[in-house]
């Protein structure tokens, strides 16, 4: 956030940026179906599981009709074909595993993902807005928003396990909601001075940070490591700083030079970015330039708020002028939940990504004698690609990069609490 200003701006909303009220970044009742027209492309969508697990889907892809996107008018039309085009792409490329990746998509894919990604203003890959935000339904329309009463619109390889890591990772953005909410709340008490009110909003947001951590938990209970590890992951990998790519991606009638583009990324969420913006967590050069390459990857409205928070008042130089210790103390207490999450973060992505990977290394040396469900375990990792050992979905040296992030949160922590 910039400098404390004299303000007589009108107050800070929500309102033109796309969140909702109930569902913050999440994708209200995401449309099911498209338009007639578009049912080739929902029929191969909804069945990329199996025809990857059968090495048919590039074959009906191939010979799949072009369709033109010009009748896809609203949003929530032009969102789910973006998720059904995403999809088939991730599978078209990966179906064979790292070593025979493909390097064109074909025109008939290529052309109408080109044309739906430019109305979005998203890149035409797999993001967080898809998998995540607009990648799901319920089961009873009047029942609960939970694990139970939750299902994913489309999948990809790996099972009960693909669908609760996108449906955990729908729940943590369902917990931040509160914390979303509170943001004007707490740039328009900044504007005017009101110590109390600002004081109340950052303890909401602390709590809504907590039940965001609650719920991340969830992956531990929903998602089998060995299968995120070794099946689901490249399904989610991108071609930008990805070994397995190198020279990116051609989309075929688009553009004769490849094009690179990172995969999905926890950093594709606008909610921690909201955060960072609003509690003054500042990054250094490599770290921030990837978050702010990440934030190509959001709806655009999304990306403008961030943006929008950046600009205003600080929020932490506001902190040290006034003198009130619940106000001192309520933001040292958001600091410190953001801390928090991203600490558990680094746990959860070691679970699923660094000892499964150091568990593959140790598989590639000579056999020693293994149980039945080791064996089944190392069948399953040994599956994973080589190349992205270390690697993030979105194409970085994750625990590095998630460890610095961490560090630079707790660097926003005011100096009686850091020492």
């Amino acid at each position: 956030m910039a400098s404390a200003e004299p303000d007589s701006k009108p107050p800070f909303s929500l309102e033109s940026y796309h969140v909702s009220e109930e569902l913050g970044f999440i994708l209200q009742d995401p449309l099911v179906e498209l338009p007639p027209y578009y049912q080739p492309w929902m029929d191969i969508a909804l069945r990329v599981p199996e025809l990857v697990h059968s090495h048919e889907l590039r074959f009906h892809i191939n010979k799949m009709p072009r369709l033109s996107s010009q009748f896809l008018q609203k949003h929530r039309e032009l969102r789910l074909a973006h998720l059904a085009l995403s999809v088939m792409t991730m599978g078209y490329n990966w179906q064979e595993g790292e070593n025979n990746t493909v390097q064109m998509l074909p025109r008939n894919l290529a052309v109408p993902y080109w044309e739906v990604s430019q109305r979005l203003g998203l890149p035409p890959i797999l993001t967080h807005a898809d998998a995540v935000l607009a990648n799901w339904r319920k089961k009873d329309p009047e029942g609960p928003f939970d694990m139970e009463n939750l299902e994913l619109l489309f999948s990809l390889p790996g099972g009960d396990s693909t669908q609760g890591f996108f449906l955990v990772t729908l729940l943590v953005e369902l917990a931040a909601v509160p914390a979303l909410k509170n943001i004007p709340t707490v740039i328009n008490g900044v504007r005017c001075g009101d110590t109390e009110t600002v004081a109340r909003a950052l303890e909401d947001i602390s709590q809504s940070i907590q039940d965001m951590t609650d719920k991340l938990k969830l992956m531990h209970v929903y998602v089998e490591p060995s299968v995120f590890y070794g099946i689901m992951r490249i399904y989610l990998s991108g071609w930008k700083d990805n070994p397995c790519m190198p020279k990116g991606l051609v989309y075929e009638g688009v553009q004769a030079e490849p094009m690179e583009y990172s995969g999905g990324s926890a950093a594709q969420s606008s909610l921690l970015q909201c955060f960072d913006e609003l509690l003054g967590v500042q990054h250094e050069a490599t770290s921030g330039a990837f978050l702010s390459r990440m934030r190509n990857y959001m709806p655009p409205a999304h990306k403008l708020l961030i943006q929008d928070i950046s600009l205003q008042p600080s929020l932490k130089s506001f902190v040290q002028q006034q003198a009130s210790e619940r106000l001192n103390q309520a933001l040292q207490h958001c600091v410190t939940k953001l801390l928090a999450l991203r600490n558990y973060h680094i746990n959860v992505v070691s679970c699923f990504i660094t000892v499964p990977a150091a568990r593959a290394r140790q598989l590639r040396q000579p056999r020693t004698l293994r149980n039945h469900s080791q064996v089944l375990e190392g069948e399953m990792i040994s599956r994973a690609p080589i190349a992205l050992e270390e690697r993030g979905t979105g194409g970085s040296s994750i625990m590095t990069f998630l460890k610095t992030v961490r560090d630079q949160t707790k660097d926003t922590l005011l100096p009686e609490t850091s020492k």
